[in-house]
């Protein structure tokens, strides 16, 4: 009997902690997921530059392409109308898209250029830090002007 209690006592805290959590397939479950992975991708660049992380040539080089890739991905993920949920994104992005559209090109600028330096061998850091540190201002920027912190 304890045990039918407590299998029953599990699922129903199982079933209320899923009740809180973000759709993965939602538009903020997406950009979500692509944030998360530029800024594990974002992260490992600057840890390889800032001596956090063994530096790894080719593994720079391919994580400047991965981040490349998923800096022009999240933007669709931004519905004409905000939705209703607990995004961090201000109200701003809706009301302010023109300005939302040029930082979001201005990342994707940044990282391509940063696949571009990555390409340069041999690889210095006095190459690829300024790149990478133009990234990291683009995020910011954007960060600052429509994220709520």
């Amino acid at each position: 009997m304890t045990l039918k209690r407590l299998s029953v006592v599990l699922l129903a805290c199982l079933t209320l902690s899923a009740c809180g959590g973000v759709d993965p397939n939602s538009p903020l479950g997406q950009r979500k997921a692509i944030f998360k992975q530029m800024l594990k991708t974002g992260e490992d660049l600057g840890g390889m530059l800032r001596g956090r992380i063994p530096f790894d040539g080719a593994r720079f080089a391919e994580g400047a392409v991965k981040l490349d890739s998923l800096s022009h991905e999240p933007w669709k993920h931004f519905p004409e109308v905000k939705e209703e949920d607990h995004s961090s994104a201000t109200d701003d992005v809706w009301r302010k898209q023109a300005r939302f559209q040029e930082l979001a090109r201005t990342l994707e600028a940044a990282t391509g250029e940063l696949v571009t330096i990555s390409q340069v061998q041999p690889y210095k850091a006095s190459n690829l830090g300024p790149a990478v540190q133009k990234v990291e201002d683009a995020c910011s920027a954007c960060h600052k002007e429509f994220r709520n912190h």
